[in-house]
């Protein structure tokens, strides 16, 4: 009874009651964010995470843009029901380079964490140009008016020169070649190896099929993307963090 009464007192007394509350969430936060100072890395390091290519940035820019986050999570969580319909649970070293990230909590549409290669590049130009026509149910808006804007490579480089003041480890010459990178990424028959020493596994073919390079080839080279850097037939995760 003796606990009940003092407890009694905190509830009835506001003043009271919002001291402790408040040194309960200190207590709490100081808990959770000092370990954080101690630790010279949060994210672990994974082979074959790079930053985007200037086209994969700039679709990754035009998503951001046309609100697909708002429908689309790129999450995956480690509970067995979303590992088996999704893949391998995300990994924090494939957020590294996001600014801002699109983990999200809404998916009207499925997550899109690891949709890259799943599709061929003629169903997402189908499903971004008429959604209902391969997705009967789905409530997407039409996106094809993508097909007849243009990229602007010079756009792409600014973009990525204010991604390096965030932390993004694009170097000098992948700045300087931005421009040029955009055009050689839709062009399976260039030169590609400089392009390829740059950018790891990027994926190199005109994905619209149209000449010039279109939003929707810059979309459809970031949806390809996604998922597809790291090999998880080899990756051992770091017990240590």
């Amino acid at each position: 009874m003796s606990i009940l009464s003092k407890h009694k007192k905190i509830e009835t007394n506001v003043t009271l009651l919002m001291v402790l509350s408040f040194l309960v969430v200190t207590i709490g936060g100081i808990v959770q964010i000092a370990p954080l100072f101690y630790l010279e890395n949060t994210i672990e390091d994974v082979e074959g995470m790079r930053p985007y290519s200037p086209l994969e940035l700039a679709g990754r820019e035009i998503y951001i843009r046309e609100g697909c986050y708002v429908c689309h999570s790129q999450m995956i969580r480690p509970m067995r029901d979303e590992v088996e319909r999704y893949g391998h649970y995300s990994l924090a070293a494939e957020s590294q380079y996001d600014h801002p990230f699109q983990w999200g909590s809404k998916r009207t549409g499925p997550d899109l964490a690891r949709v890259g290669g799943r599709y061929s590049d003629d169903w997402h130009i189908d499903h971004l140009i008429s959604p209902q026509s391969v997705v009967p149910e789905s409530v997407m808006p039409k996106y094809g008016y993508l097909l007849d804007r243009k990229v602007k490579p010079e756009m792409v480089r600014d973009l990525m020169a204010t991604h390096r003041m965030v932390g993004v480890p694009y170097t000098e010459e992948m700045i300087e070649f931005a421009a040029a990178d955009v055009r050689t990424q839709i062009d399976p028959w260039g030169d590609t190896d400089d392009f390829l020493a740059r950018y790891p596994k990027a994926q190199v073919r005109n994905f619209d099929g149209a000449n010039g390079v279109s939003e929707m080839d810059a979309l459809v080279a970031y949806l390809q993307m996604l998922g597809t850097l790291v090999d998880f037939s080899t990756f051992t995760p770091d017990a240590s963090r």
